[in-house]
């Protein structure tokens, strides 16, 4: 399981014209599902990403994490993130997870993430989405369990 995790002062997700999730401070989680992904895996990226350190502290070091932070998240199903680009010069997705186990992934990461106190945002799996974001830094990290 993938995420790509942006440090953000605000993001937003708009479909058909409509802005369906936004969050101020806090992290876009880009979320990708591999094949072999399990609940297991979901549990342990979605708690990584709630406890990885990004925010800073009072002496500007990368110490804080989300919650810590005060911090939401925004959480987006993209599974490109889970293509085979190392050969030819187009992406294969014979790695990534069918539909249906990275809806149900992706559903349960997020209530994961509501489950632990985190106020959490999101797209609409399997939708052309328009994301807009403020990444602040840059600060973005691949994360992978």
């Amino acid at each position: 399981m993938i995420a790509l995790i942006q440090r953000v002062s605000r993001a937003s997700v708009v479909v058909d014209n409509q802005t369906i999730g936004a969050i101020d401070k806090g992290l876009l989680v880009l979320l990708g599902v591999e094949r072999e992904d399990n609940r297991e895996k979901m549990q342990k990226l979605a708690t990584k990403v709630m406890s990885y350190r990004v925010f800073s502290d009072e002496n500007g070091k990368m110490n804080l994490n989300l919650t810590q932070a005060g911090g939401s998240l925004l959480v987006v199903s993209q599974f490109t993130l889970a293509a085979d680009t190392g050969r030819g010069l187009r992406p294969s997705f014979s790695g990534a997870g069918t539909p249906e186990q990275a809806l149900g992934l992706y559903e349960d990461f997020v209530a994961f993430c509501r489950v632990q106190g985190v106020t959490t945002e999101t797209g609409q799996f399997g939708a052309d989405m328009k994301v807009e974001l403020i990444n602040d830094g840059p600060v973005t990290f691949n994360l992978q369990v």
